[in-house]
């Protein structure tokens, strides 16, 4: 049976159109959702989400006459309202520019400490055979509930005993111990997904447990590694309750410094403002210079 040039067949009967299936709501709603709409609705809020730092800025290069006149945003009418002064005030207080190296003296320690040491381990618990290994394990995995506030009045003592406490050692040694759970449950998980046989190969070469960890295993690491390092850099940096426990007036960081500039609020309203954005764009900084390392360390392991 042939069609024509009409498209009716020799017998007379025209073939059937095909019948577009007629889409369902979630159908519709998910096409609409993939959209340009969601992506102007997402736009927005980041802008929102962005309102606070924004307005933190300009507060911080206004001078404390205008800010006790009106709000940050009349800067957009009267744009010689901006002025460096309160950054200049910032940088001639002696408690705050110490307090910033205090910060950067305990981040920077505890956050290659963790890494470090929660790369070995992780290693270790994941492709070394030791006596206990699965139960050693289990126990860091435990520690992983275990809340801050359990332990500051018996790791107080002990550091009181020890001579750590007021110093930025203990602080240092406080962020590590605490940081390690995590750090070791997260590389391990990521070093476990490496395939053996690209180890075996590497230990029929000669390699070393050392040498295969360094030249081998870090390499591949290295977004699990980037956000590990992210996490435990803005958790060291942002952290005010061990610190202020655990430090003194001599080397407490800029979170405790704040702190103590806003209960004389109105003496000191021109130093905090620059001092809570520089401890605020630190983190932002850093974050998004490793972003795409820190997605991809998150999503490692989630995709095979």
């Amino acid at each position: 049976m042939s069609a024509d040039a009409g498209g009716v067949t020799r017998a007379g009967v025209r073939p059937a159109e095909p019948v577009r299936a007629e889409r369902s709501l979630g159908s519709r709603l998910a096409g609409w959702v993939s959209g340009g709409a969601v992506r102007v609705f997402l736009i927005v809020v980041g802008l929102f989400w962005l309102v606070p730092t924004i307005g933190l800025l300009l507060a911080s290069l206004r001078s404390p006459e205008d800010m006790a006149v009106d709000g940050w945003w009349t800067v957009f009418t009267e744009p010689s309202e901006l002025t460096f002064g309160a950054y200049r005030t910032l940088l001639e207080n002696d408690d705050i520019t110490a307090s910033l190296l205090n910060t950067v003296y305990i981040t920077v320690p505890a956050t290659v400490l963790v890494v470090v040491i929660g790369a070995l381990a992780g290693y270790a618990f994941a492709w070394m055979d030791f006596p206990g290994r699965d139960w050693w394990f289990l126990a860091v995995v435990g520690l992983l509930v275990v809340p801050v506030q359990v332990a500051l009045i018996p790791i107080a003592e002990l550091f009181g005993k020890l001579g750590l406490f007021g110093s930025l050692t203990g602080v240092v040694v406080f962020h590590v111990g605490f940081g390690l759970p995590f750090a070791v449950f997260l590389l391990r998980n990521f070093f476990a997904e490496i395939p053996k046989e690209l180890l075996e190969a590497a230990r029929l070469d000669g390699a070393g447990e050392l040498r295969l960890f360094v030249r081998v295993v870090m390499p591949l690491a290295g977004p699990a590694v980037a956000a590990l390092g992210i996490f435990q850099f803005l958790w060291v940096w942002n952290d005010m309750l061990v610190a202020l426990i655990f430090t003194d007036s001599g080397s407490q960081p800029i979170t405790v410094a704040l702190q103590t500039q806003v209960r004389q609020f109105g003496n000191n309203i021109d130093v905090l403002a620059p001092g809570a954005f520089i401890s605020m764009v630190v983190p932002l900084v850093v974050f998004f210079a490793f972003q795409r390392q820190f997605v991809s360390g998150v999503m490692a392991g989630a995709v095979k």
